[in-house]
């Protein structure tokens, strides 16, 4: 994050960003919520860091300092998957309760979490063990583990679909400022259609501790979308 310290966004990169999804979210945060927000009203996307104040947390990104805190923050997928949900079900998502924010975080000791945005037809899994494939799991929503992403059920059939995801600094969404911009971009991303299927490779990878490349990975190809 140090390189992204002191770097703010112009409009046209503010726009960018919004193409390459919450892979993005870095990136913003040394910009101000208004001036994200008036990139996102000039590059016509469908939610803006408005429209996720007001349908979120109920209040106009107009009232908001520039580092858009009211008190207000997530700490478990859970709760930011119920929070994504009013954003979705206030611009119109027929499907909203089907979306759901999800986080790998066997790199959180080092700093990193592998999120994704994943469809998921079922309020109820039964799927193998990520971490022990000996055991079947069973998970409802109320439970952590459900926000993890799962490829097939535990009988081989195919369970999510993943939107968008990204591997990022635990520090990014640490604060409402970028939990706020993770909701954004996810939300834009599920109306724009996105398809993220390489996520189950990475994940992969990001398991067996070789998440540091895919993060550095990441990071350069949308920093030269945003010419960066």
């Amino acid at each position: 994050m140090a390189g992204f310290a002191h770097l703010v966004l112009s409009p046209v990169q503010i726009a960018a960003g919004v193409l390459e999804g919450i892979s993005a979210l870095p990136y913003y945060m040394s910009t101000s919520i208004h001036d994200i927000n008036k990139g996102l009203i000039d590059a016509q996307a469908s939610i803006t860091l408005d429209d996720t104040y007001d349908s979120a947390y109920g209040h106009r990104q107009s009232e908001v300092n520039e580092e858009g805190e009211t008190g207000e923050v997530f700490r478990r997928m859970k709760h930011a998957s119920q929070t994504f949900q009013v954003v979705l079900k206030k611009y119109g998502v027929s499907d909203y309760d089907r979306y759901i924010l999800t986080s790998i975080d066997t790199a959180n000791d080092a700093g990193y979490t592998l999120f994704a945005v994943a469809y998921r037809p079922v309020d109820s899994i039964r799927v193998v063990d990520k971490y022990d494939a000996s055991k079947i799991r069973e998970f409802k929503k109320g439970d952590r583990l459900f926000y993890e992403p799962f490829q097939k059920d535990a009988a081989g059939r195919p369970l999510d679909r993943i939107v968008d995801w990204a591997g990022m600094p635990r520090e990014t969404i640490k604060t409402q400022k970028g939990q706020s911009m993770l909701l954004t971009l996810a939300a834009n991303a599920v109306i724009e259609n996105r398809s993220g299927d390489e996520y189950w490779e990475a994940e992969k990878q990001w398991i067996a501790r070789e998440f540091r490349n895919i993060v550095e990975t990441k990071m350069a190809q949308v920093g030269k979308k945003l010419k960066i």
